[in-house]
Parts: structure tokens; C-alpha cells; sequence
């Protein structure tokens, strides 16, 4: 056989082999509503190749919280990264979902404030910007504030300027304090804002959590169980590079390689260990969850919660000794 020939159908026999590995990929939608930091978890399981290694090929495709949840019963997509509104779902109307990663155990929004007010006391007959007066970060500011010695149903007045407008509130005077995420926390702090208080640091909450339904882990428990273990490797590998992960979160989230590296060095130490929370924590967040439905009893955390894919996924890396 020529030479030539030889290595034409070496190659043709290569390309069918990888063809037909790539035909055996199962494609995973991924909704994500937002380009949060804490996201970037997904795409960086996919571009580092964690999602080829168990037979899945991750879409990430940007959906607004609720209709990310429609979606995900309907069966367009296989998660969501609106984890908290899945969570509501279920206490409002028994939801066939299940949250089954929690990236932070520590909530990350912040209580900014215009720089002539130094303390929680100094709220007192002040207006707070909010993310929406029945949002689970103000029922959890509410908790805060009355451990503090305010009567958040006199003190304070709770407002919502609109999607996105907090840090304009803010910044204008229409507002005195504002609840902010990351972003808007920089930008607020750089022009002289002052930041009252870290809700991590106040509350025994989760944040960034993703969900799926309870038909796909019953159906297909080997994709969510490939899901999670990937899924963990890419959060040992944001923990072991700085460099690379700072450049997948500006490419993910649009922003500079500056403020990915700012982000990078402040959130990082709020990252579960293993994607997962304590009994403790999900109680906090379903008795949260109860107020914002008005339920008079929280639902049981296994009836919202099922971490054993992230804890068994844990296991399985640590005995076998994998690392990034």
C-alpha cells in the first residue's frame, strides 16, 4: 500500500473514531441567570474537558430565573443555576425539583450605604434600595437588622427601584443604603460608598445554587452523577489556578481580567468544600424561604435537597487521588 494512501485512510479512520466519540456526548443545557463569578464554575468544567471525560457536552445558555425553572420542567434544559427559585417552587407548589449544588456557603451580597451613614443604628428613618421587597436577600436583611436592634416594620423603609437600579438609587440620593451584589459593590465602594455589611458574614445561608428535577435523578442518575463530579473538579481547579481561572471568569462574565482577579481574591474563601451544605444551613435557607411564601411551616430539607451526588463525587476524587 502507498505511503500516501496509508496515511490518508490513517486518518480517515482516526476522524470516524473521534466522530463517533463525539456522537456519544450527551448535550446538557445549562441555564444559568447570571454571569456571576460563582457560574463560572460550568464553562470552566467544559473548557478544561472534566464534562468530555464523563460523556457530557455542557450548553450554557442565559435564562431569567423563572422561566429558567419553566424550562427546566418542561424539559428544555437539565439545570439551573436558579437554584433558590427552584427551592420557592417547591414550597409554593410541591415542584418535582431538587437542589443538588451549592457553590457558597456564605451569601454574597453587601449592605452599601452613602458615607455619612457609619452604622446599622444610623438606618433608622433611612430607605433601603432592595432587590425586590419579597426577595430572600431582604427577608434575610430584615433578620439582620433586627438582630441588630432595628424594627425593620418601622425603622426602615424597604424599596425597590427596579431591576438592576439599586446602585443608581443609591448613587443619586434616592436611596440612603442599598442591597448590592459584587459588581455593583465595587463600583459603589470606588465612588466613595461605604459598606455596612457583608451577609455572608451575618447569616448561616447558601448562595449560588443549582437544581434539577426529580425525574432526571431518578431516570438518569449516572448524567447528574458525571454532572457533579466534573462539576468538582473544576472547583479544585479554581482553587489551585488563579491565573487561568481569573481568564475563564472575564471571558464567562465580560469583564476585565483586573476585576476577575479582584473577585477571584475576595470570593474564593466563600466556596463550599465540595458543592454541598450542612443540615443546618438548609434549614436556615427553607425557614428563609417560609417567610417569603408565607408558609406556616418550613418543608422538610429532603424534600428540597439532595447532595448525596455531590458527596459522593467528593469520595470518589479523594480516593482516587485526582487533582488538576
Amino acid at each position: 500500500m502507498p505511503a500516501r494512501f496509508a496515511f490518508v485512510v490513517f486518518w480517515l479512520l482516526v476522524s470516524m473514531l473521534r466522530w463517533g466519540h463525539a456522537q456519544q456526548l450527551q448535550t446538557v443545557n445549562f441555564a444559568t441567570p447570571s454571569r456571576s463569578f460563582q457560574l463560572a464554575i460550568y464553562p470552566i468544567a467544559q473548557e478544561r474537558g472534566y464534562m468530555r471525560e464523563e460523556g457530557l457536552d455542557l450548553r450554557v445558555i442565559n435564562i431569567a430565573p423563572t422561566t429558567s425553572v419553566q424550562a427546566l420542567l418542561g424539559g428544555d434544559v437539565q439545570f439551573t443555576g436558579a437554584g433558590t427559585s427552584a427551592a420557592l417552587g417547591v414550597a409554593r407548589s410541591n415542584a418535582p425539583l431538587k437542589v443538588v449544588i451549592a457553590t457558597n456557603d456564605r451569601v454574597l451580597q453587601w449592605l452599601v450605604a452613602r458615607p455619612t451613614i457609619t452604622s446599622v443604628k444610623d438606618l433608622k428613618g433611612k430607605r433601603i434600595a432592595t432587590t425586590g421587597v419579597a426577595a430572600i436577600a431582604t427577608f434575610m436583611l430584615k433578620q439582620i437588622l433586627t438582630k441588630q436592634g432595628l424594627d425593620v416594620n418601622k425603622d426602615v423603609t424597604f424599596l425597590d427601584p427596579g431591576q438592576g437600579n439599586q446602585l443608581s438609587a443609591l448613587l443619586s440620593g434616592a436611596m440612603d443604603a442599598a442591597v448590592l451584589g459584587i459588581d455593583q459593590r465595587y463600583v459603589g465602594i470606588d465612588k466613595g460608598m461605604k459598606e455596612l455589611l457583608f451577609f455572608g458574614n451575618e447569616v448561616k445561608n447558601s448562595w449560588g445554587t443549582l437544581a434539577t428535577t426529580d425525574k432526571l435523578i431518578k431516570e438518569q442518575p449516572k448524567m447528574i452523577a458525571g454532572y457533579l463530579r466534573a462539576s468538582l473538579k473544576a472547583l479544585r481547579y479554581m482553587r489551585q489556578d488563579r491565573d487561568g481561572t481569573t481568564a475563564a471568569v472575564a471571558k464567562f462574565s465580560n469583564i476585565s481580567r483586573q476585576l476577575a482577579a479582584r473577585t477571584y481574591d475576595d470570593l474564593l474563601s466563600t466556596f463550599t468544600r465540595n458543592l454541598a451544605v450542612d443540615d443546618e444551613t438548609q434549614r436556615n435557607d427553607l425557614n428563609i424561604i417560609r417567610q417569603v411564601v408565607g408558609a406556616p411551616d418550613a418543608v422538610a430539607n429532603g424534600r428540597v435537597y439532595d447532595f448525596s451526588f455531590a458527596n459522593e463525587a467528593d469520595q470518589q476524587l479523594i480516593k482516587s487521588g485526582w487533582k488538576p
